[in-house]
């Protein structure tokens, strides 16, 4: 048993070091002119590889079929044995000495190293308590998934079978940070966030159909990098540079430039943050007025048009959406917005909406505008027109899902009832038993004992992290189970030491993937650390339910279970269907390409009585009488413009715009290659205008500070022009790293959660991710 001080695990992540591993006990061949006999097959959920370890560091090739493999693959390099690591089973020494109980010394306390079996034995009797005492109600199990493309050790999986089995069930989460208010409106206006998302419009469409793109929040190849489950060919780029060769015009409607690749040749218009939803409305007042509308499509698939385009014309407001109105408010010129409308009635049009724009404040109504503004061109429907939630936002958009079995843990079922939207964990823990709304519903929040986080990091995806640290100081007991000392795992009171996915055998499979992979274990686990799978099958033996959660299979045996069904779905089509043994000998099977037909809104609009929309009119419902009905003042019955609580101010006189990073998915490996490339003098890039940093007498690369009413960060300053003005630009997944100074709370590593808001909003909890700062 050792001791540790948290300062030391803080620190671990700062700098790398690297030291020899033992590698499997597998033949390495020479590599050959494809890269496919060198070294062994693995996957992420940033791209296939194969992997080998050249003496301190895991040497790294990406699928040579990748046309554009992801840069992130580097963050693999020497992350097996990096100091970050977790290697043993830890114990909060507060907790240890004092047993489970609120304690404000999370986070900053020190830890005792202890055996796997006195963890384990610790754990499963607080496990017990809380059941026994509180009920599985007491229990959140929080894990974000996107712990590897492996479909045996999904994280999430693993966790929620085996609180199923050993508790009865517990309290989750509904929906994502990604998309928490897009999912829960596109089914009362149009359908399902995947019918609409990921079997729609494809990158085959674009390139042969498409005239122009209108991407308000862009298409940032950083993002279509990323595709849980794996991705095998990175298209997005070749698929835009292709169609731009043709002539298709690609439009970034966004405040930075980056969020288009260069092959696309994108135009560029940057209005401000959170304004997206007036430039829409004041592009269907242009078609409106200009009788560009296809009214024909309103009245014919739709439901509401009248009522919205009277709005739209100010006749239910005395407000008029004109393009000189939405100037005032978006700080475009008229002329921009009135030009783009017109263009887009020209030809075969796509509009899209990124991720990023529902988790603004009020984010429901540039989801639901873009619908609108799309009905209106009347195309919805047609191969490479209409309309696209997040086209671009994931590896799996753009691609025709595939009809068939993949690989899939079975959870069991969960006895709980209570959930909650994923991002309201803070306000779940600090206010139990009051009540919320959610989706039409009213909703009690659970009394939570204990937290079981496994996989996924709170403290990256969570907006106001002293609140959020102030939450996690109520409870009994937090579980963080994980490879690295993130800084969950800093907060919490036992903490499990998990293998990486290069450490284990799996089966890496997707829904939009034409191949399934083999992923071999490159090395030997670290230190100490366990299969999650291991682990959950050591508590379950100590809660007499061990047989329950393993059914007798051992990791091997549940590989080659979940891969039959696989197996024999291609041998009943006829197709090549090898057996395990074979496919793990190979590497890979090729899957079946599904028939790139539209999917759902193609079929309604080819016959809208034989293929209504799952809405309650089966038609789009660009009015809602059951949102309307839910008497959300901020979500009423048609797309509206909304201000903002928060806006500039002279105290805080800027934007934050916080994005997915280019050098790491979320927070994961921010200690590997290709993240701490990207920092300066190990700090998170915050990107502002010159303009914005000649005002200030910022220098590029000197220190700032980035701070609001809820806290501060400190970042190194990146002079460009490819930020608009008045904002600053600082990608999230920098590891908190919070210091007390001259009473305020600062993150020295740069994590704009330190300073983003959170706000509870009625169709799921959002990050404001467009805040003013000082």
């Amino acid at each position: 048993m050792s001791t540790f001080d948290l300062s030391t695990a803080a620190s671990r992540w700062r700098t790398s070091r690297s030291t020899r591993v033992i590698a499997p006990d597998t033949e390495r061949t020479d590599m050959a002119e494809d890269g496919s006999n060198w070294g062994l097959p693995h996957s992420s959920h940033w791209g296939r590889f194969r992997g080998r370890l050249e003496g301190d560091r895991l040497e790294v090739r990406p699928y040579p079929d990748d046309p554009d493999p992801s840069p992130l693959l580097d963050n693999f390099t020497d992350a097996l044995r990096h100091r970050a690591r977790i290697a043993r089973p830890a114990i909060r020494r507060g907790w240890l000495e004092r047993g489970p109980g609120p304690d404000k010394s999370r986070g900053t306390d020190t830890y005792v190293e202890v055996p796997w079996d006195e963890a384990l034995d610790r754990l499963a009797a607080e496990l017990a308590r809380v059941r026994d005492d509180h009920g599985p109600e007491a229990v959140f199990g929080g894990s974000y998934g996107w712990a590897s493309a492996g479909r045996f050790h999904h994280v999430q999986s693993q966790l929620h079978r085996f609180l199923n089995t050993a508790l009865g069930g517990y309290v989750g989460s509904v929906g994502s940070y990604s998309a928490g208010a897009s999912t829960f409106l596109l089914p009362h206006v149009v359908g399902s966030f995947e019918a609409i998302s990921r079997h729609n419009i494809t990158w085959g469409q674009i390139v042969e159909h498409t005239d122009l793109v209108i991407a308000f929040g862009g298409m940032a190849v950083k993002n279509s990098n990323v595709a849980a489950g794996g991705i095998s060919r990175h298209i997005e780029r070749g698929s835009m540079a292709e169609a731009a060769a043709r002539g298709a015009r690609f439009v970034n409607v966004s405040p930075l430039r980056g969020d288009f690749p260069p092959e696309a040749r994108a135009e560029w218009i940057a209005p401000q943050p959170g304004t997206d939803t007036a430039m829409m409305l004041a592009m269907m007042h242009v078609l409106d007025a200009a009788g560009l509308a296809d009214r024909r499509y309103l009245e014919t698939y739709c439901v509401g048009a009248d009522r919205l385009i009277a709005y739209v014309r100010g006749e239910a407001d005395g407000v008029p959406k004109t393009p000189d109105w939405a100037s005032g408010i978006t700080g475009l010129d008229a002329e921009v917005i009135t030009a783009l409308s017109l263009d887009a009635a020209k030809g075969r049009t796509l509009i899209t909406v990124s991720h990023s724009l529902q988790r603004a404040e009020h984010g429901e109504q540039p989801v639901w505008a873009g619908i609108a503004l799309a009905a209106m061109l009347g195309q919805i429907g047609l191969p490479g027109a209409g309309y696209n939630y997040a086209l671009g936002s994931l590896g799996h958009t753009g691609r025709v899902p595939i009809n068939l079995p993949l690989p899939t843990l079975p959870q069991g079922q969960n006895g709980v009832e209570a959930f909650i939207p994923c991002a309201r964990i803070a306000d779940m823990l600090l206010n139990p038993g009051a009540s919320f709304d959610f989706n039409g519903q009213r909703l009690t929040y659970p009394q939570i004992k204990l937290v079981y986080w496994a996989g996924g990091n709170p403290f990256h995806h969570h907006q106001d992290l002293t609140r959020l640290a102030q939450a996690f100081a109520g409870i009994d007991t937090l579980v963080v189970q994980d490879f690295a000392w993130t800084a969950s795992a800093r907060h919490a009171d036992i903490v499990l030491p998990a293998t990486m996915s290069l450490e284990r055998e799996d089966i890496g499979a997707a829904k939009t993937d034409l191949q399934m992979v083999a992923m071999r274990a490159l090395a030997e686990p670290f230190a100490e650390a366990r299969d999650d799978f291991a682990i959950f099958q050591g508590l379950a033996s100590r809660m007499s339910c061990g047989e329950a959660f393993t059914e007798g299979r051992d990791t091997e045996a549940w590989l080659r279970h979940l891969y039959e069904p696989t197996r024999a779905a291609l041998e009943a089509r006829g197709l090549p269907a090898p057996d395990f043994d074979v496919f793990r000998d190979t590497g890979e099977v090729d899957l079946p390409a599904p028939v790139d037909d539209g999917g759902m809104l193609r079929k309604f609009r080819a016959d809208l009585v034989a293929h209504p929309l799952p809405t309650p009119s089966g038609r789009i419902e660009l009015y809602s009488e059951t949102i309307a009905g839910f008497g959300y003042p901020d979500c009423p019955g048609h797309p509206v413009w909304l201000d903002r609580i928060e806006v500039p101010t002279p105290a805080c006189p800027l934007w934050l715009v916080s994005n997915q990073p280019a050098t790491r998915l979320h927070s994961q490996l921010d200690f590997g290659a290709a993240s701490q490339a990207s920092k300066r003098k190990g700090r998170e890039v915050a990107y502002l205008n010159p303009g914005d940093a000649q005002d200030r007498d910022i220098a590029d690369g000197d220190l700032i500070k980035i701070s609001s009413d809820r806290g501060a960060c400190l970042t190194a300053a990146a002079i460009t022009e490819s930020v608009t003005r008045g904002v600053v630009n600082l990608p999230t997944g920098a590891w908190y790293d919070p210091i007390d100074f001259d009473g305020q709370r600062i993150c020295q590593h740069g994590n704009p959660n330190a300073v983003t808001r959170m706000r509870g909003h009625h169709g799921s909890h959002r990050a404001q991710r467009d805040n003013p700062v000082a």
